[in-house]
């Protein structure tokens, strides 16, 4: 055989991965502001667009963008690299990139997902001119807080047993904060509030947290109040009830007219006001400590309870309110609601309920301006004085309305009411699957972070489905499934979305992380309290805190989770916040990694890049021009050596280079001494022992 007829196979891939003197692994450029200055540019600005490649490594780079394709000059010469420069004027529309590399007879493409053969516009890189996510938000440390279930820190407040009936029963009074919640908890109140927040304002601040996230807390008849009764107002059981009275509902009896005491406590103005009042001062404690503080805002649907509707007859009767939709077809919210039957009135049941639950009326904003107004003035109204609240999460955000269209004209809406009242205020929703429609700049800042962060981590550490419903052996480990899903669907986010976005390990809508590592399948109704805590794997949970506390987004902590919480999927992850039963080490373990990721600013806006990965092994940098951190994982049973080149994170190949143990974990714990590590070469070789991960960190002292 002559070469000829070697020829059909010496293609550009067989030469992209072969030829010697070429270094793909070397190209690289992202939508930091290390290689895009600035990097949330306004219209008519001028953007620098910087690529990496190795020194002397290649012929020409060139900045492919709208159609037009510019030659990129070598701006610098550092450690052994080219960084190529290049600029782009922004307009008003969208700007795509992508890199365009020759090296001898070699042309390759450099996009959103690394090194390609051809150009794949649809990967390119993405600018919104005048789309900016705010700074503080940027990597801040947050705290997700489940009221009720956090801190009590005033009992006079508290729900009463029998105060009003609910989904076929009574409210209940937990007298022990330590209780497991009931299978049908929703009716179940612990007592905890806005007083029990502000006391514990020490603690939240000494664990490192910059910003709360606070589960709902306007008036509502659940627990978890994603039932809202009424937008105007705290619930007085979370704030104030300075005007006590009336009678709870005798036994045999659920007509909720008679739930004296419910009604007076929260339809009385003083109580609500008052309540209002207590949750100024919780915020202005907050802010004075230098955090921030976002509320939960429900505006797909409202409660059966909520004075719109009024279908328990709390309001009927009641000086000052009017008439529910439920109650008269002529109540000036007739329109806020989809009926069914016309001829049902008084008390028509036939109304829109979200998945058909009677207790969850759908707001039917399509037909009701007034409604659409007043949803965008309480938007508005809480990041205002005298509340300033720093923003919004948004409840199944995607939902509202009954179009896509629609849905979207409210949110672009929304998001003009609100910045303006506080331009640094977050708007930040709930969503599954693919955001993109939403973060285009005119609507939502950001999202929970499922698809990018928390649902890749858990099936990497532990194989499970996030609701404990499903065990995956060929995900557990599986770090080429991560680097996969972790590049595809970060690649969905502009950078400041991305750097905004809520990484979460648990929440209250799924099992808590620690349960996870114990790979049991199923939830409390079929496997009871104590199997969530059975088996669990600690080890593992610090291996997931170390990528969250490295990874870029905001990392979140679910209240408790810090302190060694367990819990299958709702409603046994809404368990009271262990006070004197913390798990110190796992509590000490998370105040050392929130220290670390706010002590290095690479942390919150640095460069990602995958270094090395293997069965059970990932390997990973955040990295700007003069430091870089190095985060290595083993999640096997078994110890493994690795060899990671860290001279793709921007460390120096042409001498040795010492790098300092910020953090090692192991099986039994967690150790902060400052060994140090040498790369040689560029090249480290390190030993991982079991269920462990590693940080190391490097700061160039001369550029």
């Amino acid at each position: 055989m002559n070469t000829r007829d070697l020829e059909p196979i010496i293609t550009q891939q067989y030469i992209l991965q072969m030829r010697p003197v070429f270094n793909k692994d070397a190209l690289f450029s992202d939508g930091s502001k290390y290689y895009r200055i600035p990097m949330e540019p306004e219209v008519g600005d001028e953007v620098k667009i910087r690529f990496r490649t190795i020194r002397n490594n290649v012929d020409s780079v060139y900045l492919i963008h709208d159609g037009r394709i510019t030659e990129m000059q070598v701006e610098k010469t550092e450690k052994g690299f080219d960084y190529y420069a290049g600029k782009i004027t922004m307009g008003e529309e969208v700007c795509r990139y992508y890199f365009k590399v020759h090296t001898g007879q070699l042309t390759c493409y450099y996009n959103s997902q690394g090194v390609c053969l051809e150009p794949q516009e649809e990967n390119a890189f993405v600018i919104r001119p005048g789309f900016k996510t705010p700074d503080w938000a940027k990597g801040a440390v947050f705290y997700q807080i489940y009221v009720d279930r956090f801190c009590n820190g005033d009992p006079t407040n508290d729900v009463e047993t029998r105060e009003y009936a609910y989904i076929g029963d009574y409210s209940v009074r937990v007298e022990d904060w330590n209780k497991l919640p009931a299978m049908m908890g929703v009716r179940e109140f612990y007592g905890g509030d806005l007083q029990g927040i502000i006391d514990k304002l020490d603690y939240l601040q000494d664990l490192g947290v910059e910003v709360l996230y606070l589960n709902p807390i306007f008036v509502s008849p659940s627990n978890h109040k994603y039932d809202c009764q009424d937008y105007d107002y705290v619930d007085p059981h979370y704030g104030k009830i300075v005007n006590d009275g009336g009678e709870c509902l005798h036994e045999g009896d659920r007509e909720n007219i008679r739930a004296t005491k419910y009604i007076q406590r929260v339809t009385n103005r003083e109580n609500l006001e008052a309540s209002n009042q207590l949750f100024i001062q919780l915020v202005e404690a907050v802010h004075a400590r230098g955090m921030k503080i976002i509320l939960d805002g429900v505006f797909n649907h409202c409660g059966s309870f909520n004075k719109w509707m009024d279908r328990e007859r709390i309001y009927e009767g009641q000086e000052n309110y009017p008439k529910g939709a439920y109650i008269s077809s002529d109540s000036p919210y007739r329109s806020y609601f989809k009926f069914f039957d016309e001829s049902r009135w008084p008390y028509n049941p036939t109304y829109d309920g979200w998945w058909a639950f009677d207790t969850l009326p759908k707001l039917n904003y399509e037909n009701s301006p007034e409604l659409y107004q007043y949803i965008l003035d309480i938007g508005r109204k809480w990041v205002s004085p005298p509340y300033n609240v720093d923003g919004w999460r948004l409840d199944v955000a995607a939902d509202l309305g009954y179009s896509n269209k629609f849905n979207h004209q409210f949110w672009k809406d929304f998001r003009k009411a609100v910045k303006t009242a506080n331009p640094e205020a977050i708007i930040l929703a709930e969503h599954y699957g693919d955001s993109r429609g939403w973060l285009a700049g005119d609507e939502w800042d950001t999202i929970m972070n499922y698809d990018a962060f928390m649902e890749p981590v858990t099936w990497f550490l532990t194989g499970m489905e996030k609701h404990s419903d499903e065990y995956r052996h060929d995900l557990l480990g599986n770090s080429d499934a991560f680097i996969g899903a972790m590049k595809v669907h970060m690649a969905n986010f502009h950078t400041g979305s991305l750097q905004t976005a809520m990484n979460e390990l648990s929440n209250h809508d799924h099992s808590r992380f620690l349960t996870r590592t114990n790979r049991k399948v199923g939830r409390v109704q079929h496997l009871g309290h104590h199997a969530a805590e059975e088996g669990i794997n600690p080890a593992v949970m610090r291996e997931a805190v170390v990528l969250q506390m490295t990874w870029p987004g905001a990392p979140t902590v679910y209240y408790g989770d810090e302190a060694g919480l367990c819990g299958f999927t709702d409603p046994d992850n809404r368990r009271s916040y262990p006070w004197g039963n913390e798990n110190h080490e796992l509590l000490d373990f998370h105040k050392t990694m929130i220290e670390i990721h706010k002590k290095y600013e690479v942390l919150r806006s640095g460069s990602l890049l995958f270094l090395q990965n293997g069965y059970q092994t990932l390997t990973y940098s955040r990295f700007s021009f003069e430091e870089q951190v190095i985060v290595s994982i083993n999640n096997d049973e078994q110890e493994h050596e690795i060899e990671i080149p860290v001279w793709k994170s921007g460390i120096t190949r042409f001498y040795n280079v010492e790098l300092k143990q910020l953090l090692r974990t192991t099986n039994q714990g967690f150790e902060k001494d400052t060994a140090v590590y040498t790369a040689v070469a560029g090249y480290l070789q390190v030993k991982l022992p079991p269920y462990s991960a590693l940080v190391l960190y490097h700061k160039d002292d001369v550029l």
